[in-house]
Parts: structure tokens; sequence; C-alpha cells
């Protein structure tokens, strides 16, 4: 077998046949050796590994690499198998234009370490690498997709007046559904509603303001509709001041004409 260490251009050989050998279309670009000066830092900073990988980059300078690189974006990187005779490390590279907080979370698709021949180093990366990379793709996708979307209108619990009563619709959430029916309200099934009854106006006062302060604790709001209608909970109405009374105006006396 040709001795990796003898031929500087054996890395980049190994990495077009393997690019050949991988499902889909891959290109192969080799980095080389500008000298010994170099660790090739704008590649190794995105490499997607916390483990053997990383661990020899660490260790060893990556003189010279090659990156593969799919149709549809997804690179791999090839590095030597330093401080070993035979093989190559190969990890994933992470996907360019995401925020680094949509990784947050998300197990890094951890490279592997392969022999020096292409054809079973290709099948490794079919059953192995590339199905977590995907995986770990998957997730980081949907975590930017998170980030970007605007954001959701805060849950909110309308309740409206009918009558001396409180009705809320039925809630979707059970929480908030049982937050409701633990401080009285009850469930009236042929409107699909909750209700709290208005016979005490005090007690429902209390109701109202012990479930409003749970469900904000759940992130909820709470609103009361018509509510500059009535008067406060807990409270009697003031009756409207009676409107003053227009004296009536003076009747005129006829006179009686001269004849």
């Amino acid at each position: 077998m040709h001795d990796p260490h003898t031929d500087t251009g054996y890395l980049g050989s190994f990495a077009i046949i393997l690019a050949g050998e991988l499902p889909g279309t891959w290109r192969s670009q080799y980095h080389p050796d500008r000298g010994g000066n170099t660790d090739h830092d704008d590649l190794t900073v995105d490499v997607w590994d916390m483990n053997e990988v990383v661990d020899a980059m660490a260790d060893y300078i990556v003189d010279h690499c090659a990156v593969l690189t799919r149709s549809d974006g997804t690179r791999l990187f090839v590095m030597d198998r330093k401080g070993h005779d035979e093989g190559f490390l190969i990890a994933a590279m992470a996907p360019q234009g995401i925020p680094l907080e949509a990784f947050r979370g998300v197990r890094e698709p951890d490279g592997i370490a392969v022999a020096d021949n292409p054809f079973t180093a290709a099948k490794d990366i079919t059953h192995g690498l590339l199905p977590r990379y995907d995986n770990a793709l998957a997730q980081v996708r949907h975590n930017a997709a998170r980030l970007t979307a605007p954001a959701a209108e805060p849950d909110r619990v309308v309740m409206t007046w009918s009558g001396d009563d409180l009705v809320v619709e039925a809630p979707e959430r059970p929480d908030i559904a049982k937050t409701l029916t633990d401080h009285g309200f009850t469930f009236d099934t042929h409107r699909d509603v909750l209700v709290l009854s208005g016979d005490d106006s005090a007690r429902q006062g209390a109701c109202v303001r012990a479930a409003g302060a749970r469900l904000s604790e759940l992130g909820v709001g709470v609103i009361l509709r018509n509510l500059p209608a009535r008067p406060a909970l807990g409270t009697t109405a003031v009756a409207p001041p009676a409107p003053a009374s227009t004296p009536a105006a003076p009747q005129s006396t006829p006179t009686t004409r001269r004849r």
C-alpha cells in the first residue's frame, strides 16, 4: 500500500476517489501545506466535532487537508490521522449562514477515523457520519427557524360579561382550563364555555383575582370585556344623581279685553 508519509499529495488523491464513492454528487478540494506556517484556521473553525477529530486538531497542526462538498452544500473535512501510521480522520463541517445560537443544545455529529481505503471509508461515512449529520442539521435548522420567526402573540383569556355572569370560551390549553375551574368557573356543555356565576359579586371578584394571578404565573394575560360599563367587582353600584327638576314656566293670566 502506498505510504502517505512519502507523498504529500496522497491525502488529496484519497479525497478525490472518496468523493466519487459517496452517494450524491461531490467535489473534492485539496488544501496543501503552504510552507508549514499555516494550520488552515479558516477551515478547521467549521469542523463540527467534539470528539476524536477536534482532539487531533488540538494536539497537531493541520498542515494540509481536503474538503469534500456535496451539491446541496454539505461539507466533509478530511485530515491525516496524526499519530497513526495509516488512515484519515473525517468530520462534518457546520453549515454556514446560520446563527450560532441555533447550534445550542444540538449534539455534534462527531467525525470518524477511517482506513486509507476510500471504498470502505465511503461505506463508513454513508452509514455512520452522514445520518448523524443530517439529524443534527435538521435540529439546527429548526432552531434557526424559531429564532427568525416573528414573536407569537401571548396567550390571553377573555372574560366577557353576560348579564351578571362572566363567560370564557373553552380554552385549548388544559392548564388554563384547570386554572379557571379551580377558581370557580363551571363548564357549560351546551355553549362550550366556562361560566363564573355573578350570584355573589364579592366571591366573583375574589375568584377573578385569584384566577388572574395564577394565569399570570403561566404567562397568560386576562382581559375583561365590557368591564367599563359595569361597577367594579365587589362594590355596590352608585345610583346616578337624579336630573335636576326644571321649574315650571309661570302660566300667564289671560286679560280681559276692554270693549
